[in-house]
């Protein structure tokens, strides 16, 4: 199963198939992303957030991988501007084959605050979108 789910995520992030990563995401799916400690869940905020982060790495290649049933760990690196980033992916796949857990572990400690520099004012505009929605 995992060996199929690869082949999908890595297709999906290199052509950046922003609705193909929506159907790979269960509906309860959580994430973990530096540099926040509180977990984000469901699919559309974690669909968001992913689609955003696809966008703002560039150059982002996954380089090694790791599997053990259904734990995934992909290390993988890129640019954010003109800093370099490195990190690792820990993707826990449901009983589906689609991802129900995705941690992100990201260093050096400068890019990441890029990053959510990035990210964050964006999250912040589709959460609030989504508040006033309910």
């Amino acid at each position: 199963m995992s060996d199929a789910f690869l082949d999908t995520w890595h297709r999906i992030v290199a052509e950046k198939d922003l609705a193909g990563l929506h159907d790979l995401l269960e509906e309860g799916v959580q994430i973990g992303a530096p540099p926040y400690w509180n977990r984000l869940e469901g699919r559309r905020i974690v669909h968001h957030l992913l689609g955003i982060i696809i966008e703002t790495i560039e150059d982002f290649t996954y380089y090694r991988e790791w599997q053990q049933g259904r734990e995934l760990a992909l290390e993988f690196q890129g640019h954010v501007g003109d800093l370099d980033v490195q990190g690792i992916d820990l993707i826990t796949l449901g009983d589906d084959g689609r991802v129900r857990n995705i941690d992100v572990l990201m260093r050096p400690v400068n890019t990441v605050i890029r990053l959510q520099e990035i990210v964050g004012p964006q999250m912040l505009a589709f959460l609030s979108g989504e508040a006033a929605s309910d």
